[in-house]
């Protein structure tokens, strides 16, 4: 079950989800780790995680290029990438592979095992730490004496949301 601070970023799961709040909590999260991590959240990788974060839905890198290109007329696909690869090192985002896009993290504060839950219908993504179904899959994965370089479980399907309007 999430926790309602992870609730909050999901706003299926609220009618009244402040996603304002959802934007500043992410951004405001973001600045302490850098300043904590000794990193810098320049301005255009400021700029790129708040329009990832603009919605929860997967965003992909040229439709943030396409964005950010009226306010930085020199950004270039490479801009984008640099501040996407740096992003994702630092745990602000995650790339959802399925998708060939990418969505805010809502617990950047620590390392963690990832499930997504992506609609097919709305493109949203959401983020579940499944903390059972990961301990039975690192058992599987020890068993097999298996080297795991990164571990993410992605489930295309419908949400709840979509479900309810196609009256499934």
């Amino acid at each position: 079950m999430n926790t309602p601070a992870e609730l909050s970023h999901n706003p299926s799961h609220f009618s009244g989800h402040d996603h304002q709040k959802c934007v500043s909590e992410a951004l405001s999260t973001a600045a302490q780790l850098c300043k904590v991590r000794g990193v810098q959240l320049t301005p255009i990788r400021h700029q790129v995680l708040e329009l990832i974060w603009d919605s929860h839905k997967a965003v992909k890198a040229y439709d943030l290029l396409d964005r950010i290109r009226p306010q930085q007329n020199a950004a270039k696909p490479a801009t984008i990438y640099r501040a996407l690869d740096f992003l994702i090192e630092q745990g602000l985002i995650h790339r959802v592979e399925s998708l060939n896009a990418f969505v805010g993290c809502n617990c950047s504060w620590h390392q963690h095992e990832l499930l997504l839950l992506i609609c097919n219908d709305c493109q949203e993504v959401e983020e579940r730490s499944a903390p059972k179904v990961m301990q039975a899959l690192s058992r599987e994965i020890e068993q097999a004496d298996f080297k795991v370089h990164s571990k993410a479980i992605e489930i295309l399907g419908k949400c709840s949301k979509c479900a309810e309007t196609m009256g499934d």
